[in-house]
């Protein structure tokens, strides 16, 4: 282990930029933009949470693949007042009509990967205002303000975010509402170009104007209502009326002196917790990093922290609180640390927990998780500390636009299970899995980073690594979050570029396949230097974004 702190600034970086720095107030977004908005805030006297809620709206609009207002939400927040640390969980349920029963009767054997029917309510915007209302000084109609003017006066649009946008053009051709939202040229914006959004502006202006209620029991929600009906939907003004965001106790593990914090299911959270517990008894420093010996270990507690949440992750109501509490336990990590060879893989399957969830598998029909994702990181000099993460799942969601609203639907529901003897099966008023989740690390029982990987099922995988780069690597937090990244798979391993070559080989030795053509997601993170005080931020070159202080 290195005796420096982890994650501070070094004098031979090995990152493309140097480590983010401030004191009043540091944030870390996927888009420029955003990170301005919410530097803005800090200098203006607002609180982290302020920040956060701020540059997650304009994500809404200036990098609109990703994210949006027919989103979901996740957080972990420090509260420096009160000292507490708690999780929110800002998804949607299902329809109330949604069931396996209606599926099969309106001629569908799986859940479509878009459309209308592979909808569930969107939490994104409840989340933000109870955010703000609970943690935040400032109210919903300013926090909005920024990105009502992005939306109405035009931004230009990042060059990552431009690639993304071509890639969906057929999807969003096939629906009038999307082409005329979003193709007004009937092509994607080039980089550069100055896109504007009035509808979607329109719509963020009812919102500041009525709160959330203007979603949930106003009229846009009875827009989306509306076009969900005509489009042959599910769903209704009472599944809207119906959402509440829900506070949760967050799930943690500790390793060495860093107590890593993840949210509960329905988030994969657990995942990177239980593959921690897993390699906690291996000195991996002395491994060396992205060596294959290490590879190995990572990737082999990966597989089956991931076998695990095939078989077990679902709404929470449906995942017993002692199968949870059994799949972070150290026992447990002991137990299937038994099942790692150094020499070959095994036939990794999930644990046995308890018979009633042991049965099913994900819908062969339902998205792998690659996913599309927002994430950004915040703090300030008070203490409080920010780690959000917001989606639409697939690029542009359900591909569908909500009438004249300017809302991208997202597609969370098509990672419903249709195998009814498995949690996760689709079901009347019920969250789906989902691969969201932000984190957070304690050191001497203080918060000390905030930080998240997105990207699908890369998300609880890059959380692993980036806390292995800074406690077993020495790196500052912009070389963790930039390092060469390796992804699991049930196809096989990624070996991001940077790897050796020999490394691969030498896990194709031994039983891995190397496989082309994976993302290993974009990394944000802020933390709090534990000797000085000083705001600290990495932002991943693989995205658009920028860590940036005060």
């Amino acid at each position: 282990m290195t005796t420096r702190s982890p994650g501070a600034p070094t004098t031979a970086s090995r990152g493309s930029r140097s480590v983010a720095l401030g004191r009043t107030g540091l944030i870390a977004t996927s888009q420029p933009r955003a990170s301005a908005a919410g530097l803005e805030v800090f200098r203006n006297g607002g609180n982290a949470v302020d920040a956060a809620v701020t540059a997650a709206a304009v994500l809404s609009v200036v990098e609109p693949t990703m994210t949006g207002i027919g989103g979901d939400l996740f957080a972990i927040v420090h509260d420096a007042a009160t000292g507490c640390t708690r999780g929110l969980n800002a998804s949607g349920r299902s329809p109330h009509a949604a069931s396996l029963a209606q599926l099969r009767q309106l001629g569908h054997t799986s859940i479509p990967d878009h459309g209308v029917l592979s909808v569930t309510v969107p939490g994104a915007v409840d989340g933000w205002s109870l955010l703000l209302a609970e943690h935040g000084t400032l109210p919903l109609r300013e926090a909005l303000g920024p990105a009502i003017s992005c939306a109405r006066d035009g931004f230009p649009v990042a060059e990552i975010v431009a690639r993304q946008w071509r890639e969906a053009v057929p999807m969003l051709a096939s629906d009038p509402a999307a082409a005329a939202t979003f193709l007004p040229r009937s092509c994607a914006p080039d980089p550069g170009e100055v896109f504007t959004c009035p509808a979607l502006a329109a719509t963020l202006e009812q919102i500041a104007a009525d709160g959330r209620d203007a979603l949930y029991r106003g009229d846009v929600g009875r827009a989306i209502v509306r076009d969900a009906e005509r489009r042959g939907g599910w769903l209704t003004a009472a599944d809207l009326a119906d959402h509440r965001s829900e506070w949760v106790e967050p799930i943690r593990t500790t390793y060495a002196d860093v107590e890593l914090l993840e949210l509960p299911p329905n988030t994969q959270g657990f995942v990177a917790l239980e593959a921690l517990n897993i390699l906690g008894g291996d000195n991996l420093g002395q491994l060396g990093h992205n060596s294959a010996d290490y590879l190995h270990l990572v990737l082999e507690a990966i597989a089956i922290a991931f076998a695990d949440r095939t078989a077990y992750l679902a709404d929470p109501a449906a995942v017993p609180d002692q199968t949870l509490r059994r799949l972070i336990s150290s026992d447990y990590a002991r137990h299937r640390r038994r099942d790692i060879r150094s020499d070959r893989i095994g036939a990794h399957g999930p644990g046995r927990i308890g018979p009633e969830h042991a049965r099913g598998a994900l819908s062969p029909s339902a998205p792998s998780g690659s996913g599309d994702t927002v994430y950004l990181a915040a703090a300030d000099e008070s203490g409080n500390m920010v780690s959000l993460i917001q989606s639409l799942y697939a690029g542009f969601g359900a591909g569908i636009v909500a009438g004249d609203t300017g809302i991208v639907l997202h597609n969370r529901g098509s990672l419903f299970a249709t195998d009814p003897a498995h949690p996760n099966h689709l079901a009347p008023h019920k969250r789906p899995l989902h691969t969201l989740a932000p984190a957070m690390a304690f050191r001497a029982g203080r918060p000390w980073l905030a930080y998240g990987v997105m990207g699908g099922d890369m998300q609880p995988q890059g959380h692993l690594q980036v806390l292995l780069n800074m406690t077993c690597f020495g790196m500052n937090i912009q070389e963790a979050g930039e390092a060469p990244r390796a992804r699991w798979d049930p196809t096989g391993i990624g070996l991001e570029q940077g790897i050796a070559t020999a490394t691969g080989d030498d896990l194709t030795r031994r039983g891995h396949r190397v496989v082309d053509g994976f993302g290993f997601g974009g990394f944000q993170g802020v933390l709090v230097d534990p000797d000085t005080g000083v705001l600290m931020g990495g932002s991943d070159p693989r995205k658009d974004g920028l860590a940036i202080g005060w």
